[in-house]
């Protein structure tokens, strides 16, 4: 068993790579039905084809490779305990890890499978492996595995892969079946997508065209990708948001950091999950090494308390905005330095200059430079810029302020200690801007385009008046619909705004219906008429002279380029979207909440802490707080401390992008399983048990307890069966085309080669097959019962079908070891 406990660690260090290598991303093109494109970001590996794969391969890898090293180990001869090991394992699987995800699920509660296909199609390999094994064990070839049985054994496993591809993206013959349609009343007619527990507003396009029929734009790898994650590809940011939107309304009065740090733990809690996490988080919490996604919370709340820690050490220095506007004949303009946190105890010295942009200094405005002063206890400081007025019309003009060299004494060097006692922090640079007051101005929006959040309530747009401020102007404004209705998303509004003399700014606003869908984009419009002179200046009572002299008429002219205009957007489309208000948010919450960072490391040095650190491994997984370890998480962590320092030596998941730990590990989980293939015969030899007995028994049970455990948590924490159940099926199909296809194909050619025939006793492993396949039948056909209505899906459901569902599955793998037994024994008939 210590054995079974050091491969369960190496394990865990390998699906970890594997949940690195399979969350690798890439950008794609996304097509809309309304024919707009969008770049998104995407997984490489498809989800089915990761989980057939290297997902299969990692929880089974070390079935398979007992049964690899078995063959290879005694002169290509057959053994009993590797395809022992692989049908125990399989009906461990099938019955004890179903029936035991039947009854964790809490009452009142069922869980079903969503991909439905991709189940079918492993389901059937999965039977289908054991019947191909008995058909070449006692049919074919009785006695004897040839080379293309061998072969094609191996053959299958890239065949029920792609199939099951197949079944998932809906290609080929299954975008001909039967698809759900419903009416949306904003979104026309669109298809229901498999395993969806209630209508969802969705985008889709199907087989490359949209739900109308007519083609759809772009490329096709784009359509691809709109088929198959039409609903799913922004799952995880909606939940972020969702739990963002839920907190900051139930804690109004919490800013944005403490509502991330709330948020980092629910949303690693609620999102979906892969089938490496749960292995991983059920091997550590075993031994001792703690709840994953607690670890991480704390982690994540203690570098908000460093920082907030480093802060009360150390003071930040910077202006108050980034950006300053002014007029020409403002005179004086003031900038505002302040400094935030630290003791308050020191004095600081920070350098100023300004710097030429499209201004210039002399002529638009004063170069300035000198030195502020932060005495002890002091946080604000001006810098004041003289502005240069002129008579000539011309365009807005910038100009910088720079803050630099900050220091701790007069005429000292640069703040170089560490811990430093100050450092300026962003924005070092404030961007001036000088407003040009010779014309009557040009007005425009800031953008073309605006999104808002449809929880927004009332929308504010501000509409600036650039290159000149002088007289009192009107300008007309009103809204267009565009996808977005009028009292129905948003209320209709029009009128006029007045910019007195030297106003720069006025502001529009909108109210925003929120309707309580779920809308990707809705649009309508603000337009700007044109403006009109309510005040004129000198310049403007020139254009009402008659018969002007030449210097008037010269004056006209200019004057004439004075009068008020639009400018560059005068039309702004505003955009109504969910939950936009949270998205630099979100980014930073799902960077946080990415599964490949909370079970990856970065370093070596990062493993062996972990190594020899005990942490809590029970709890509940709703609560947030971290716990003490308990005696039983002591033990368990003195227990296997051995195996921690040992493969804290494999290379960290961040190098090569996962490969190297997934290599090494690969290689350290093939030396174990040679040493339990030789401990698990001598324990046989020493108790009195045939290699088939000690396989389908006690080499089974050590090398499923980490699925066990893993599906338990799966079937508990995830909102469908597929984790727990799906791929059950998956991984006992993969057993056997890997486990034994390798195996076998590797003796075959080598006996080929020598001239004679690979010879497989059939007795107590056909027999073993035999019974396996006949309970497997019946087992998912109990499940594909439990999908009616009156239980509602194949996990949980009412007590008592839930009940009698479990102990049928264990009573189901009882007859198997018994009769697999007594058949070893020759007490009954086998073939």
């Amino acid at each position: 068993m210590y054995m079974f406990l050091g491969v369960s660690i190496i394990a865990d260090r390998f699906m970890a790579s594997i949940e690195v290598i399979t969350s690798q991303e890439k950008k794609v093109t996304i097509t809309k039905p309304n024919g707009e494109t969008t770049v998104t970001t995407v997984r490489v590996w498809n989800e089915t084809v990761s989980n057939l794969t290297l997902m299969a391969l990692g929880s089974s890898a070390p079935e398979i490779l007992l049964s690899v090293i078995e063959v290879c180990g005694h002169n290509f001869d057959a053994g009993e305990l590797g395809p022992g090991t692989i049908v125990g394992s399989a009906a461990f699987n099938m019955f004890v890890i179903i029936g035991l995800c039947v009854w964790v699920i809490p009452d009142g509660e069922s869980r079903k499978i969503k991909h439905l296909r991709v189940y079918f199609i492993t389901a059937f390999w999965s039977v289908f492996a054991y019947i191909w094994l008995y058909l070449i064990l006692a049919v074919i070839s009785p006695g004897i595995v040839e080379v293309w049985e061998a072969i094609v054994t191996l053959l299958y496993f890239p065949v029920c892969v792609i199939l099951a591809w197949i079944a998932d993206r809906r290609l080929l013959f299954y975008k001909y079946m039967h698809k759900r349609y419903r009416a949306d009343k904003r979104h026309g007619i669109v298809v229901e997508m498999e395993g969806d527990l209630a209508p969802k507003a969705i985008d889709v396009i199907m087989d490359g065209k949209l739900s109308d029929g007519s083609a759809a734009a772009g490329n096709s790898s784009s359509v691809t990708v709109s088929v198959q994650t039409g609903n799913e590809l922004d799952q995880n940011t909606d939940e972020v948001v969702r739990i963002l939107k839920e907190l900051k309304e139930k804690h109004p009065d919490k800013d944005l950091d403490k509502l991330i740090e709330m948020a980092n733990y629910s949303a690693l809690v609620h999102q979906k999950k892969s089938r490496a996490f749960y292995r991983v988080q059920a091997t550590r919490m075993m031994i001792g090494a703690g709840n994953i996604l607690r670890k991480h919370a704390a982690e994540h709340r203690r570098r908000s308390e460093a920082q907030d820690a480093e802060k009360a050490m150390c003071s930040h220095i910077c202006f108050e905005s980034a950006q300053y506007q002014c007029t020409e004949n403002c005179g004086i303009l003031i900038l505002g330095v302040i400094l935030d946190g630290g003791t308050g105890l020191n004095t600081f010295y920070v350098d100023y200059c300004t710097e030429n942009g499209s201004a210039n200094a002399g002529a638009d405005y004063e170069f300035t430079e000198g030195t502020l002063v932060f005495e002890p206890g002091e946080t604000r400081k001006e810098i004041k810029v003289g502005i240069l007025d002129d008579d000539i019309f011309e365009e807005d003009e910038h100009f910088f302020v720079r803050l630099q060299k900050l220091r701790l004494q007069e005429g000292g060097n640069e703040e170089t200690e560490n811990p430093p006692r100050g450092k300026l922090v962003e924005p070092l640079v404030a961007t001036v801007t000088i407003l040009d007051d010779d014309h009557a101005g040009i007005f425009t929006f800031g953008q073309p385009v605006l999104r808002v959040s449809e929880s927004t309530g009332t929308l504010t747009v501000t509409v600036v008046r650039n290159s000149g401020s002088r007289g009192t102007v009107a300008v007309p404004y009103h809204t267009e619909d565009g996808s977005a209705k009028a009292e129905v998303d948003y209320e209709e509004t029009r009128g006029e705004l007045e910019f007195t003399n030297e106003q720069t700014s006025q502001a529009i606003q909108v109210r925003i219906i929120n309707v309580e869908e779920y809308e990707k984009q809705e649009n309508f419009f603000i337009v700007l008429d044109d403006p009109k002179w309510l005040k004129r200046g000198i310049s403007a009572l020139l254009l009402n002279q008659g018969n002007p002299t030449p210097e008037e008429e010269e004056a006209r002219r200019i004057s004439e380029m004075g009068k008020p205009i639009l400018g560059e957007h005068t039309r702004l489309e505003v955009i109504i979207e969910e939950s936009c208000e949270f998205k630099n948010t979100v980014d930073k919450l799902l960077k946080d909440t990415n599964l490949a960072v909370v079970l990856g490391t970065h370093s070596w040095r990062e493993q062996f802490i972990e190594a020899v650190t005990v942490s809590a491994g029970d709890g509940d997984e709703e609560g947030e707080e971290q716990r003490v370890p308990n005696c039983f998480d002591y033990f368990m962590h003195i227990l296997c401390i051995f195996w921690k320092i040992l493969f804290a030596c494999v290379p960290p998941t961040e190098y090569w992008n996962g490969w190297a730990c997934f290599i090494v590990s690969i290689g350290v989980i093939g030396l174990l399983t040679a040493v339990i293939g030789d401990l698990a015969s001598h324990f046989g030899c020493t108790v009195g048990l045939r290699d088939s007995v000690t396989a389908v028994v006690f080499v089974a049970l050590g090398t499923s307890v980490p699925d066990t455990f893993a599906s338990k948590v799966a079937a508990t924490q995830d909102q469908y069966a597929d984790a727990s159940v799906g791929n059950v099926t998956g991984s006992n199909a993969v057993n056997v085309f890997l486990g034994i296809g390798v195996a076998w194909s590797v003796a075959a050619v080598y006996w080929e080669v020598k001239g004679k025939t690979f010879q497989v006793d059939p007795g107590s492993l056909a027999f073993s097959v035999t019974l396996f396949t006949i309970f497997a039948f019946l087992c998912m056909g109990v499940l594909m019962l439990r999908r009616r209505p009156s239980i509602g899906g194949e996990l949980g459901g009412p007590r008592i079908p839930r009940v009698l569902t479990s102990l049928l599955f264990f009573f189901l793998w009882f007859l198997y070891i018994l009769f697999s037994s007594l058949e070893a024994y020759c007490h009954i008939q086998g073939f």
